[in-house]
């Protein structure tokens, strides 16, 4: 029995140390068969696409498109790319839709209102008529009212544009413009050369103006020159970047002309396609976050710089006066009808967001305090 117990024990000896040398080559063989794997997984390159805007470099809208690219590339961890280029790097700002469209740009940032000249209908998706809406309720119809589907097929497959466009950045209402002298009546309008864009270059028609189309980056040379008398751009940050307090010293405040502008950032739809469903979603969140950024940096900038230009650069602010802004929405009412009978793609489109409105607008008149009263109650002099 003692030498059967003593073969029996160095037999479990071997045993174990035959299963452990067993195990330690089959690891390692299992390891070594997923070394290829490893090696063979290794980084795409980065998708880059190159984004014009139609901005100059030192204004706050151009400021956005970088801030969005710079939201993109974080968000994808590198994978997805802006070049941004500022306005006339590649095209002039009013053709780059044009380039997106052929690809000669991958992306472009602007406004609707710059493709006015190729349908009236674009300029209902930032400067048309508000039905008493601002920038915040369009972008609201925009992605919630249908708003988003009828800018597609406007450009899709009315201008057969190879692009996919999204709004954001809501902007205030836009000043009536930069004048050598306050403008108190309409009819100080009649015969004065003033430059705008979009369905906003029929209204001031209506009101006898001799228009000028400029793209943001040409109207202080030509109000330095003469070529026009008097502009609109759009607010008192961009304004006062592009030098407009250098030529005028009279800025009035409030219109009807534009109040519900929103910036636009259009793709390539081709490559749009091309990316796979995370980076899509990554694209789209970035400009949603910047868009609430945006909103956030603009009551920011734009309250200080309004005080800037009264305090430091000797700028007379004015608000317009009633009679001027009821010249302008019963100017609206002649665009609206024109287009309205013409064009049923305008019609369609002015039909939805006059709904909009009327349930929108019929709700925040009735659910938003009057701010005047408290703002007087802390703040008049006493």
């Amino acid at each position: 029995m003692g030498t059967r117990t003593r073969n029996g024990l160095r037999t479990r000896r071997i045993s174990r140390r035959a299963f452990l040398k067993s195990a330690v080559a089959a690891g390692a063989a299992a390891a070594t068969a997923t070394l290829p794997r490893i090696h063979v997984a290794r980084a795409q390159a980065p998708t880059v696409w190159k984004v014009q805007s139609t901005w100059p470099t030192r204004d706050i809208f151009h400021e956005t498109i970088v801030s969005l690219a710079q939201r993109v590339n974080e968000m994808s961890g590198g994978r997805l790319r802006f070049d941004v280029l500022p306005a006339g790097a590649v095209v002039p700002a009013f053709e780059v839709l044009d380039a997106v469209n052929r690809g000669v740009l991958d992306g472009g940032h602007g406004v609707p209102a710059y493709w006015f000249g190729k349908h009236v209908a674009a300029s209902l998706f930032g400067t048309g008529p508000s039905f008493g809406m601002d920038a915040i309720d369009l972008l609201a119809w925009f992605y919630y009212g249908g708003g988003f589907e009828m800018y597609q097929n406007l450009l899709q497959n009315e201008l057969k544009m190879n692009v996919i466009s999204f709004l954001h950045g809501p902007i205030p209402t836009q000043p009536l413009g930069w004048f050598r002298n306050p403008v108190l009546r309409p009819e100080q309008l009649q015969r004065t050369k003033y430059r705008t864009v979009g369905l906003s270059a029929e209204l001031f028609k209506e009101l006898g103006a001799s228009v000028v189309i400029l793209p943001g980056g040409e109207i202080v040379p030509a109000l330095e020159r003469g070529v026009i008398d008097g502009a609109e751009f759009n607010n008192p940050t961009s304004d006062k970047l592009l030098g407009f307090p250098d030529v005028r010293k009279v800025y009035m405040l409030q219109s009807y002309h534009q109040p519900v502008e929103c910036l636009e950032i259009l793709f390539n739809k081709s490559k749009w396609d091309t990316l796979p469903a995370d980076l899509k979603a990554i694209v789209r969140n970035a400009v949603l976050a910047e868009s609430a950024d945006f909103q956030h940096k603009m009551i920011n900038r734009n309250s200080r710089d309004l005080e800037e230009l009264e305090t430091q650069r000797k700028v007379r602010v004015f608000v317009t006066p009633r009679p001027v802004l009821e010249a302008q929405l019963k100017a609206w009412d002649v665009i609206i009808d024109r287009h309205s009978k013409a064009n049923p793609t305008f019609a369609r489109i002015i039909q939805s967001q006059r709904a909009w409105a009327r349930r929108v607008v019929s709700w925040k008149l009735r659910t938003y305090v009057d701010n005047r009263p408290a703002f007087e109650h802390w703040f008049r002099k006493r």
